[in-house]
Formats: C-alpha cells, structure tokens, sequence
C-alpha cells in the first residue's frame, strides 16, 4: 500500500506528479481525494478521470493482462498536479505470490487466441520494470521480448 501525495504547483505545465506508465502489478485499488489529477490515455489523448471520495478506481495491471492471455489491457496512465491544492491517494497494489508463475488458463489459449506472453514470475517483472521501464514503451511487450529472446538463446 502507499499513499501519493502531490503537491500544488505553481506552473503545473511544467511537471506530472507521476509520469505516464502501465502498472506491472495484477490489479491497482486506488482512493482518490476530491481533487482531480488522475488521467488515462485513450485514444490517443488523455482524459481526466473524476474523483469521487465514496469510490474505488480500479487499473488492471501487466500482470493481470499476461494472466488473462491479453483478454483484458492494462492502462497507460498518470498523475497531474494542479496551481491551487494538493492532491493524495491511496493506492493498494495486488501482485502475485514471488513463487507463482503467471501463466494464462489453458481454456484462454486456442487456435484463434494464440499465447501471447511466455510464462514468468512476479520478481522478474518487477526488476525489469524497475530497471528498464521508459514512458514511452509499453513496458509488458518490452519484457515480453526479452524472455522470447533469452528462451531462442536457450535453445541455440
């Protein structure tokens, strides 16, 4: 769990609270104060996301999208500050057990829905992720290709 706090700022064009990212984990639970920060990317545009005080935001994670073979996506999305009133939340991070390997249900894999995601455990993604993550690259597809290669390695 942590708590975000983000600071008002006086030119707020000229930073993010947090850049643009896709979370790793399987699922994000996120308590959002009143003042609106949150913004996901659709579209090709981003679109604020209204905080309501009597709810939850939900982001489904890297972690859930390999699970579920891609049936569901994870979300590009950040935090903006604004010029008048700090902005806080609340954010629960649901992540696999470290000795579990994400693999998706066998009954989500056929002919027309192909594996698109080589089996892993939560700790190598969480490294790469820390590592390697760039907001402009869509970090599960970076890491994807990073197991096909070392499995093509393995096999030479």
């Amino acid at each position: 769990m942590r708590l975000n706090y983000y600071p008002s700022c006086l030119k707020p064009e000229l930073t993010l609270g947090t850049g643009p990212h896709y979370d790793p984990t399987s699922l994000t639970v996120l308590h959002q104060d009143c003042v609106s920060g949150l913004q996901v990317f659709v579209d090709n545009e981003w679109y604020s996301i209204n905080p309501n005080f009597n709810a939850f935001v939900v982001n489904i994670g890297d972690t859930f999208m390999a699970l579920l073979n891609g049936r569901y996506k994870s979300c590009l999305h950040r935090a903006v500050v604004n010029n008048t009133t700090p902005r806080k939340s609340l954010a629960f991070f649901l992540c696999p057990d470290k000795d579990k390997v994400v693999c998706p249900p066998t009954k989500l894999v056929d002919y027309n829905n192909p594996r698109l995601y080589l089996d892993f455990t939560w700790p190598v993604l969480l490294e790469f992720t820390q590592k390697h993550h760039r907001a402009e690259t869509n970090t599960l597809q970076a890491f994807s290709m990073l197991l096909q290669e070392n499995n093509a390695e393995a096999y030479e």
